[in-house]
């Protein structure tokens, strides 16, 4: 079932563009999403980077006047749900990439911001989001990461941990800081050419679930970035990078309701067909009530993301950081509650590999995790409610 509630005003387009992406998925990248989870070697999405990009799945959320879609903000979560419902792995690595061309038409300058975005559709410029580090996650004002000037722009030196599409990107969007500066000055983001001189990626391995979703290391050594590549304003890094993240957090909010459903579809086709005692266990007031339990979840965990991508629609902007997060948090717990009633539904055989519910319950665990914890969400809820 789409991520749009019943009677939600979408045109012809966005459902025509809706039924392609989820045939697509369906059909090209559930397999594929399969085999990552299994391959020993860890392949990735990486793999398909070309059709997403020809799918116009790059440049979402780029004007139409740059050559992009122009997706509103709800059709862009409608997709990425889309997408998770199929290949969670590549619904992470097109909401990253996303995030960052937002970023870009926000807070980058003329004639660069228009430059960078009429090419971002292509893979030449796929994205990461540079921010956490080994010793700052939910706390970004714990990077280490510096930033110093030189001749005609900065050297950033650090390192930069769980990065998604960090083995691949060209553009990564970076947050330093600079040493012994005024605090109101201190923390600064650029946009780093992967390119460049001293920019070192190690892939991080073994991961839980999402394997297919590209996860690294991004050492920096004396890495040198033009001035005009400064995101923002001196100063203003922490701000450009958390403004950010509240839209990133309907991106994964919409990643979690694409998991449920999945978990939902595989649950009741299993209950339907699997017999005990005589019967199909669907007819079981237990397993009856683990699905309708899911069912109920997973509307009220679509209704906060389309509420919240709604009002950034409406012109709230991404500054109304209650109602992402209140999606991501509701979303998160609803696709982990879930999974978990899907493996418990299929019993044994939701316990070993050759059933998809297996890997389901791995990829939900990470949506509770990164873009923000579910424990950061519960605080910037009650900070925003309290202050108001």
């Amino acid at each position: 079932m789409p991520l749009a509630p019943a009677g939600a005003q979408l045109d012809d387009d966005a459902l025509a563009l809706l039924q392609t992406v989820r045939d697509f998925a369906r059909e090209e990248l559930l397999p594929k999403d399969r085999a990552w989870d299994e391959n020993e070697d860890e392949s990735s999405v990486v793999s398909v980077l070309p059709k997403l990009a020809e799918m116009g799945l790059f440049h979402l959320m780029v004007p139409v006047d740059l050559q992009g879609v122009g997706c509103s903000y709800r059709l862009f979560a409608a997709i990425l749900h889309e997408l998770a419902v199929w290949s969670p792995s590549s619904a992470v690595t097109v909401a990253v990439h996303s995030l960052v061309g937002g970023i870009v038409n926000c807070f980058v300058k003329e004639p660069l911001r228009s430059r960078w975005l009429s090419q971002w559709g292509d893979t030449d410029n796929f994205a990461a989001f540079c921010v956490s580090e080994a010793g700052a996650g939910s706390d970004a004002r714990g990077i280490r990461t510096t930033l110093t000037e030189a001749d005609g722009g900065y050297k950033i030196n650090g390192e930069k941990m769980w990065v998604t599409n960090g083995m691949s990107a060209r553009r990564l969007f970076t947050l330093a800081r600079r040493p012994g500066a005024p605090k109101n000055e201190t923390y600064c983001t650029v946009m780093i050419d992967g390119n460049s001189p001293g920019v070192t990626r190690t892939k991080i391995r073994g991961k839980m679930g999402i394997r297919g979703s590209e996860t690294a290391v991004i050492s920096l050594a004396d890495v040198f970035v033009p001035a005009d590549h400064l995101v923002g304003r001196i100063g203003e890094g922490l701000t450009v990078c958390l403004s950010s993240l509240n839209g990133g957090r309907i991106g994964i909010a919409s990643q979690a309701t694409g998991i449920a459903e999945a978990c939902l579809n595989e649950m009741t086709a299993y209950a339907r067909q699997r017999e005990q005692f005589g019967k199909p266990i669907g007819s079981f007031q237990a397993v009856g009530e683990m699905i309708a339990d899911s069912a109920v979840e997973l509307e009220a965990a679509k209704s906060l993301v389309w509420r919240a991508a709604s009002l950034v629609d409406a012109g709230h902007g991404i500054a109304d950081r209650s109602a992402s997060a209140m999606a991501k948090l509701y979303a998160g717990e609803a696709a982990n509650k879930i999974a978990y009633r899907a493996v418990q539904v299929h019993g044994g055989t939701g316990y070993v590999r050759e059933s998809r519910v297996e890997q389901l319950y791995r990829d939900a665990r990470i949506t509770t995790i990164y873009e923000g914890t579910s424990e950061i969400q519960r605080t910037v809820i009650a900070r925003e409610l309290a202050s108001a």
